[in-house]
């Protein structure tokens, strides 16, 4: 078993890592290989969101996410992303702002918040790839009971042991990416002469 990262008592810098028994070395060679493929992917994904739709990738999965179906509610889309109401929230304002999503008060029910595309937001999706969350999930959706079971409880017991934060994690690389953020590839800036 991993030690958990003790820290020294004037700062923050953590001791040297405990090597892994022999018997564990491959184990955990793999997890850590499985994790840096994942991420790597993840971050790929979120780059290239960037790069030609000028989004990140969370906001890239929630647009798709919107374009699937009728969401009736922020916690209906927190439930279709199978993320935090708060985290998708800072998500759905910053389309918002950037209109690319509209969120109007439910003329059935006032206490609902209906989310739709706007025309904008429409084409931003058209000019994106597939997110790379959305192929996370639909992997994740593959596996045996049995298999999501032992992932949960592994990954449980490594936050755990990394002193990681267990509440209301941000979305993948949402807060990675300013608010003003980037363009899409090919849109033209504004030079001197322009203005």
């Amino acid at each position: 078993m991993l030690r958990r990262r003790q820290v020294h008592a004037g700062g923050s810098r953590p001791q040297d890592p405990v090597p892994p028994r022999a018997e564990n070395r491959e184990d955990i060679r793999g997890i850590l290989n499985a994790l840096r493929h994942i991420v790597r992917d993840l971050r790929l994904g979120a780059r290239e969101a960037e790069r030609t739709a000028g989004i990140s990738g969370a906001q890239l999965f929630v647009l798709q996410t919107l374009a699937s179906g009728h969401v009736s509610s922020l916690n209906d889309l927190a439930d279709r992303t199978m993320t935090d109401p708060s985290s998708v929230s800072v998500v759905v304002r910053r389309l918002v702002e950037r209109k690319l999503v509209t969120r109007k008060v439910s003329k059935d029910d006032a206490r609902r918040v209906e989310l739709r595309l706007t025309a904008h937001g429409k084409k931003r999706l058209a000019l994106s790839p597939e997110p790379m969350q959305a192929r996370l999930l639909t992997s994740l959706r593959t596996m045996t009971p049995h298999e999501l079971s032992a992932l949960t409880e592994g990954l449980a017991a490594l936050m755990r042991e990394m002193g990681a934060q267990d509440a209301g994690p941000p979305m993948f690389f949402e807060d990675a990416l300013p608010r003003g953020a980037l363009r899409p590839a090919g849109a033209r800036k504004a030079s001197r002469r322009d203005e």
